[in-house]
């Protein structure tokens, strides 16, 4: 999606916030001993209050609301019987539609009391990130992404997942430009338009640089490859002149 219009960016707007206030209150509701399943209902009902619809249930048929990976699990994990425990390492995803429009989010979160290297490593996902957004520019490369987030992971000693990336959204959950490297690549020749809407959304690991299918029964949860702690944070931006707006804050 590109913004052309003040209507489109506060329809994008409304639903970021929805997508926002569905993590946040997730997170909030986490507790040692809930299933992943109790979870994603937390979120389904929020959606529907709000009277938007799960955006990978509507696009793809994805078997839960809301995307849940738990620990070895570092993307689209499905909600169901597994039963959260202290020190989990948890992504929630959360990804929606309404009014015709697509916004898409996530973090990453220790619950409770849990090894102090996923601690940091959270803190320092959400710096990557932010590394990225603050990278978005009208008229700058789509490369610069990928570099800022790049030279903050390696001077931090970290490595990325390369064949999860960043995209387009708007007017559908993966929506031109296609594909954004959250990684340095110099195959990289596009750039940002004004009002671009898209994906911040790097993979900060501690060793891991692919990410596999978990299993042949399963063909949504990815694993890392090397096994590897993984998290994910990821906002909502629009391109302008001044830098990235973000819209999927819940404030």
């Amino acid at each position: 999606m590109t913004i052309t219009t003040e209507e489109q960016l506060e329809r994008l707007k409304a639903i970021g916030r929805i997508c926002a206030i569905t993590r946040d209150a997730m997170a909030s509701a986490m507790r040692v001993g809930m299933t992943t399943r109790e979870l994603d209902e937390i979120g389904a009902k929020l959606l529907a209050e709000h009277g938007a619809l799960s955006a990978p249930m509507v696009t793809y048929d994805f078997p839960g609301h809301t995307c849940i990976s738990v620990n070895e699990e570092i993307a689209h994990g499905i909600p169901g019987d597994r039963v959260l425990r202290e020190g989990d390492l948890v992504n929630i995803d959360v990804s929606a539609v309404k009014d015709g429009v697509f916004a898409d989010t996530g973090a990453s979160f220790v619950l409770g009391v849990g090894d102090k290297r996923l601690d940091a490593l959270c803190r320092d996902g959400k710096k990557a990130m932010w590394a990225g957004i603050r990278a978005v520019k009208s008229g700058a490369p789509l490369a610069d992404v990928g570099n800022a987030i790049g030279k903050f992971a390696t001077k931090a000693g970290y490595t990325l997942i390369r064949n999860l990336a960043s995209h387009g959204v708007g007017d559908s959950l993966h929506d031109e430009p296609g594909e954004i490297a959250t990684w340095p690549d110099k195959t990289e020749r596009r750039r940002m338009n004004d009002g671009l809407v898209f994906t911040i959304e790097p993979f900060l690991s501690l060793g891991g640089k692919m990410a596999d299918q978990k299993s042949d029964d399963d063909e949504w949860t990815l694993i890392s490859r090397p096994a590897a702690p993984c998290v994910q944070y990821e906002h909502t931006v629009v391109t302008t002149p001044r830098g990235a707006v973000v819209v999927t804050l819940a404030a």
